[in-house]
């Protein structure tokens, strides 16, 4: 009886760090700007793990600079005021073979070369067949050429 006990206590520790499933992996790289005076952009790709799982359009995905960083400057329009309630009958899905594009600048002054800026990725995303919703948050990490 106290083995049966021990155990449960030495794996109780392990399964409560356990993560969650995770439904989408993140790549962000960095866009430079096309022509002087255009914002750059952080072009985020979602590759979705599970077929089913789709990204919603609404509300759009965010990105959040690390606020230590002083490399780039967010360049995105404010986030809407106003969330209409999810209706799965009229939901829409971001398709997943283009990037998710995010607006931003090289701040002044940053410093030349290669730099990293550390960022958070925030989506909503559903289940189809299972009928949920749910938020994620993904950190990234973007190599910025600084010129």
């Amino acid at each position: 009886m106290r083995k049966l006990v021990l155990v449960g206590l030495l794996l109780s520790p392990t399964l409560a760090s356990a993560a969650g499933p995770q439904h989408f992996v993140l790549e962000a790289s960095f866009v430079p700007a096309p022509k002087a005076g255009a914002n750059a952009a952080v072009a985020v790709s979602f590759r979705a793990l599970n077929p089913d799982v789709a990204l919603d359009e609404s509300p759009p995905p965010r990105l959040k600079l690390d606020l230590e960083q002083k490399i780039l400057i967010d360049k995105q329009p404010p986030p809407p005021s106003h969330i209409t309630p999810f209706d799965p009958a009229t939901a829409k899905f971001l398709d997943l073979a283009a990037p998710v594009v995010f607006p931003v600048a090289i701040a002044p002054g940053a410093p030349k070369g290669a730099q990293s800026v550390k960022a958070t990725v925030t989506y909503f995303y559903c289940s189809k067949a299972e009928a949920w919703c749910r938020r994620g948050t993904t950190d990234v990490d973007v190599s910025v050429p600084v010129r």
